[in-house]
Parts: structure tokens; C-alpha cells; sequence
């Protein structure tokens, strides 16, 4: 999160404490009692600690904050079922599907827009499937200062309802609701069996599959099929360093991922085609927002569907959502009949594409 924040915080912890009281100990209390059994429901962002006794009460409760000084008056809440752990929520130090729940009340309106996706990416990826979420920003648009803060220095990052719904959307959430109470923005959601978009601003590629596979969503990282030539022919091509290893596509080689539908599935044939227009103008708002140089598409099936219906693999005459547009074939074992090294070589294609613009 936003490293001036968390110094303001670190300063001035104690003051914090005394003038900021628990006003949503009653959402907190239903969270914890949707709760998965038997693991462990995380505070992403505690502050102080005024909900750790209400999300605590029937599970062991993990109690995260970037500045150290929050977690030392957090500690003078004296729950015995509270486990207090120094860590940034844009880096959270847990495996894959071990939280039951995650509270995050008012934390990631310290996250840059831009880095939100990234971040939410990982709190999914912590999150067994089926497990709550309620997250609180501030209703507004931009980022910046607050205007006529108490406690000057920190970073705001505004979000609209719908803004927030599509985020948790393209995060693997499936979201039950986004309301507007005062000055926040509420969301409740659940993690669903899928996978989180894994984006940043100005991606030298963004790739796009059809959707998840249950495979994949269960793996955590696209195109996760034995049989599926995805990743090997992104290496042979230079698309990517390492195979399997979404994050590090976006941090080391400025290569993102997201899905047209977000809905998993044994294989992408019993999509319906309004899944694939509706997933199209969610994938053209994020492409638009983001702004990557090109999107690869991988599967002409989505294509045809939701955007031009006689479409061949290439690049694309139009662009979409203002960045190149290129469509390859599926990586897919179904589609045998179109080999490896063809595969690589629509990769390399779309990278010269980058190389001559």
C-alpha cells in the first residue's frame, strides 16, 4: 500500500486509536458467521484491532497490518484467538485457499487504482472457494489526499459501486452486493471457483483465454490443463520467461492475463454466446482502463461470438478497447490439429506486431 500512509500510521498509531471507534461491528459479526469451518478468518488491514473480538469468535482470526505500530496497539485487544502478522496487503504472506473469511474495512482505499486488481488478485488466490468477503472504500472518483484530513499525508483511492463490482468481478469474486452507507462503499462477496485477472497498467500483452477451465481455477493460474500447450508455446515463443507463473508474467515480463468468461468450466464448449458479448465488454472497460499495447486472444471461438463472427486468426483490423488486437488459435488439446510450434509462431507474430508499431 502506499508507503506514505503507512508512515503517517506508524507516527501517529496510538492517536489513531482514540479518536476511531468500531462503527460496523455488526457486519463484521456476519461475516465471521459465514465463515468456512476449520480455517482461519484474516483482518486484511486491522489498524488498531476493534474488530479482531467480533471476527475471532469462532475461529482463529489473523490480524495483518503494513505498519508495525498499529499491530502493537492491536495487541492491547488481548484476543486469544488473534494471531498479529506485519505484512503489506498488496504482498500477503499466506498459501493458496486458507482463509475461510477476509474483513477489510476501509484498507485497500490505500492501494492505487491502478494496483487494485494485483492486490485483490492475491487476497483470491488466499481465499478457499466459497469463502466471504466485506471490503469497504470511499465512495468517489480519483485518488489523491482527503480533503481536510485529521491525520495528513495519507493516499485515498476513490471507488463508484459499479467501478468496485466489476473489480471484485475480474478479482474471481462473485459479488452479492455493493452498497453506498455514508461515505463508504460496502461490498459483500464470496471467493468463487475461477481465476483473479492478473493485471497492471501499460502490459506489453495482455492475454485473454475463453475461460477457466476447473482445472485451472483449481490450480490458481490459467491454462493449467495436462494437455493444453499454452505455456509451452508462450516460452518457445518469448511471450513469457516461466511457465505457470502468472504473477511473475506481469512483474518481470509485462505480460497480464484475464478470461472473456469468468465462469469455469470442464471446457470451454458449453459457453453460451451471451456470455461471450457480456465478458467481451467487461475484458474492452478493463483494456480501456489499463491500456495494454496488444491483447492476444487465445480461441477464436470467443471472437466470433462477441465481436466479428467471420474473424480468422491474425491481428485483427480494428483495435479493441484502443489497444492491438490479435486472435490465435486454442491452446487447447481439443484442438489437436493445430500444433505446437503453430501455436508459438501465432505468439511470435503478435510480438512482432509490438516490435514494428
Amino acid at each position: 500500500m502506499d508507503q506514505a500512509t503507512v508512515d503517517v500510521y506508524e507516527r501517529r498509531a496510538e492517536e489513531w486509536a482514540s479518536r476511531r471507534s468500531a462503527l460496523h461491528r455488526e457486519r463484521a459479526v456476519r461475516l465471521a458467521a459465514r465463515a468456512l469451518p476449520g480455517l482461519t478468518v484474516a483482518d486484511v488491514g486491522c489498524g488498531p484491532g476493534n474488530y479482531l473480538a467480533d471476527l475471532g469468535r469462532d475461529h482463529p482470526v489473523v490480524a495483518i497490518d503494513a505498519a508495525g505500530a498499529m499491530l502493537g496497539v492491536a495487541a492491547q485487544q488481548r484476543v486469544a484467538s488473534a494471531r498479529l502478522v506485519h505484512a503489506d496487503l498488496e504482498a500477503l504472506p499466506f498459501r493458496n485457499g486458507v482463509l475461510a473469511a477476509a474483513w477489510a474495512s476501509n484498507s485497500y482505499l490505500h492501494v492505487p487504482r491502478t494496483r487494485l486488481p494485483l492486490a485483490l488478485a492475491r487476497l483470491h488466490w488466499a481465499m478457499a472457494v466459497g469463502a466471504p468477503l466485506a471490503l469497504s472504500v470511499v465512495a468517489g472518483d480519483g485518488e489523491g489526499d482527503w480533503p481536510g484530513d485529521d491525520f495528513p499525508g495519507r493516499f485515498f483511492a476513490y471507488w463508484q459501486p459499479d467501478e468496485l463490482a466489476a473489480l471484485l468481478t475480474g478479482a474471481g469474486f462473485d459479488v452479492d452486493q455493493v452498497v453506498i452507507e455514508g461515505e463508504r462503499v460496502w461490498a459483500e462477496a464470496r471467493r468463487a471457483r475461477t481465476l483473479p485477472d492478473t493485471v497492471a497498467p501499460g502490459l506489453r500483452v495482455l492475454v485473454c483465454g475463453l475461460n477457466p477451465s476447473v482445472v485451472a481455477a483449481d490450480a490458481g493460474y490459467g491454462f493449467a490443463g495436462p494437455s493444453n500447450r499454452f505455456w509451452r508455446a508462450a516460452v518457445a515463443s518469448g511471450l513469457v520467461s516461466h511457465p505457470r507463473d502468472p504473477l511473475g508474467c506481469v512483474v518481470h515480463d509485462g505480460v497480464g492475463m484475464t478470461d472473456m468468461v469468468k465462469r469455469a468450466t470442464p471446457n470451454a464448449a458449453v459457453l453460451a454466446p451471451e456470455e461471450y458479448r457480456a465478458g467481451a465488454e467487461r475484458v474492452r472497460r478493463l483494456v480501456e482502463w489499463l491500456q495494454p499495447r496488444l491483447v492476444l486472444f487465445v480461441g477464436l471461438a470467443g471472437w466470433r461470438a462477441a465481436v466479428d463472427r467471420k474473424a480468422t486468426a491474425g491481428l485483427q483490423p480494428q483495435p479493441f478497447g484502443g489497444a492491438a488486437a490479435y486472435v490465435m488459435p486454442s491452446t487447447s488439446g481439443l484442438n489437436a490439429h493445430t500444433k505446437p510450434a503453430e501455436l508459438a509462431a501465432h505468439m511470435a507474430e503478435a510480438l512482432a506486431v509490438l516490435r514494428s508499431a
